[in-house]
């Protein structure tokens, strides 16, 4: 249900989306919000500064403690794994205490749970770092793995796939809810035990997929891949394709793309793949064993995509403390109105840039309004970089940022908008080689707005609307600029050059007059 103050905002147009939150004190209280998750693989320690919608990794430490190496087989923890694992959550206790935060959450998964020493190792963390471990079934992570994902893409529809050291959880998600979830032994430490040789591992790994596929009745369904072996593979297949934007968060494959990666792996020498993609020694070491799991998920549930969410159980905790308001508003949107309150030289004239030039881009589709609006709130936000280089450090920070709820093209638009606010022309630029994720109608649309916010956010300072209005005739072709008094005296040399430099973008015929 909608908040009334926020439909109170919306029908007095005094905000993009409603009123923001990120000040609202339910936000405030997920400031410095930290958690750590025991894997079976990995220790690791995230504080989010949490208040947006769209939370900023403000620390984030790993450690691969292989704390679930050889469970299957002895049934208990891995011996140094539970050495590493208890240095690094003293290690963990000590940085929390030192940043003051609270709630700090720890949670362990499928090796704590399963070892049968895993009460005994929760009673040592406890006695010797004050932590408390929450130990979840298969099926609560499955359930967190999930929301996790929710968090970076609200509208996501499909089967979350989350595969660990031990254990591999898929769970349904649609209209913002989480829906069916399973567990399976198809971790590769698991996998590691499987006796019989590739043909019986495959023969395992077959026999739980297609139990899982008939729970789910799943086929043609989009995936989204949750977990760093998934991550890996996401990022060998970038570097077979010779992909030009490394942000794996909202990498998108084919099945045909995926199965001819796998091929490509098994085809090349790990130790080459881990230098070529900086990958750690641990985590390649499973790739190939996850790969085999991959290659099944593929050709048994047949789906129509494979999404990468660098978004999990992690995000998932924070998920879970969010207030309802908060989860449902637009995590692209949030992140930039909290990037302009803190970064630009004026916070709130993003909307009146954005009201300003809204004419041009009427008849935008809404998945195209939202990355104008995004736009216009990030339009000054690198200020402080040096002039020779604030286009690229724009398009760095759109391209590459941490932002929820934007795929790869949208990345590329967005940083693209943002260079051309502040230089003319992309020729020659060092960030060519991403504009090939756009089209070239989508190019010049980045263009039209680039020069649109680069017009209208030096045309007046303070209120555009005040000074002028602009109405475009698509049809005609006609841009038409329409002052007012102080428009007139505001409409110098260099506002009348950007004015035209807009109107060349939209190959357009210009129209200056005095507005009644």
């Amino acid at each position: 249900m909608t908040d009334p103050a926020d439909q109170a905002a919306a029908a007095t147009g005094d905000n993009l989306f409603g009123r923001p939150l990120f000040d609202d004190p339910s936000a405030r209280a997920l400031s410095r919000v930290g958690v750590v998750d025991v894997g079976s693989n990995s220790v690791r320690m995230v504080v989010f500064d949490g208040a947006a919608r769209s939370p900023a990794y403000f620390y984030n430490e790993k450690v691969m403690a292989g704390l679930g190496k050889g469970l299957a087989e002895t049934g208990r923890l891995n011996p140094e794994g539970a050495v590493r694992a208890l240095a690094a959550l003293k290690r963990f206790a000590l940085l929390a205490e030192g940043m003051d935060i609270s709630p700090f959450t720890v949670v362990a998964t499928a090796a704590v749970r399963e070892a049968e020493n895993g009460p005994a190792f929760q009673e040592q963390v406890l006695r010797e770092t004050g932590l408390h471990i929450h130990v979840i079934d298969g099926d609560e992570e499955a359930r967190l793995s999930a929301q996790g994902v929710l968090l970076g893409w609200p509208e996501a529809r499909g089967i979350v796939c989350d595969i660990g050291g031990n254990s591999m959880e898929l769970a349904r998600i649609g209209h913002g809810k989480v829906g069916k979830r399973m567990t399976s032994p198809l971790g590769p430490f698991r996998l590691q035990q499987v006796e019989g040789g590739p043909k019986k591992r495959r023969d395992h790994i077959v026999k739980i997929l297609r139990q899982m596929q008939g729970e789910f009745d799943s086929k043609g369904e989009r995936i989204y891949l949750v977990g760093g072996s998934w991550r890996v593979i996401a990022r060998l297949d970038m570097e077979r394709r010779n992909y030009p934007l490394t942000v794996l968060h909202e990498y998108r494959m084919t099945p045909q793309s995926v199965i001819d990666t796998l091929d490509w792996i098994a085809a090349n020498d790990l130790t080459m793949l881990r230098a070529r993609t900086g990958t750690g020694a641990e985590r390649m070491e499973l790739v190939p064993l996850a790969s085999e799991v991959l290659r099944e998920l593929v050709t048994i549930f047949k789906p129509s995509e494979i999404d990468i969410s660098s978004y999990g159980i992690r995000e998932g905790m924070l998920y879970e403390q969010m207030p309802e308001k908060l989860r449902a508003r637009d995590p692209l949107i949030e992140a930039c109105r909290a990037a302009e309150a803190t970064q630009s030289r004026i916070p709130g004239f993003g909307k009146k840039l954005y009201d300003f030039i809204s004419p041009i881009f009427k008849d935008a589709p809404p998945e195209r309004t939202r990355l104008i609006k995004a736009a216009c709130l990030l339009h000054d936000t690198t200020w402080r970089t040096h002039p020779d280089y604030r286009a690229e450090a724009c398009f760095d920070n759109a391209t590459r940022a941490n932002l929820g709820g934007l795929d790869h093209p949208g990345r590329v638009f967005l940083g693209l908008a943002l260079l051309h606010r502040y230089k003319n022309s992309r020729a020659g630029s060092r960030m060519e080689p991403l504009f090939r994720l756009l089209t070239e109608d989508e190019m010049a649309e980045a263009e039209v707005l680039g020069k649109a916010m680069r017009f209208a956010a030096m045309f007046s300072v303070d209120h555009p609307e005040e000074a002028g209005s602009l109405h475009w005739a698509p049809r005609k072709k006609v841009l038409e600029l329409r002052l007012t008094e102080r428009g007139v005296g505001l409409m110098g040399e260099v506002a009348q050059a950007r004015f035209n430099a807009l109107v060349l973008a939209l190959k357009a015929t210009p129209k200056i007059m005095l507005r009644p």
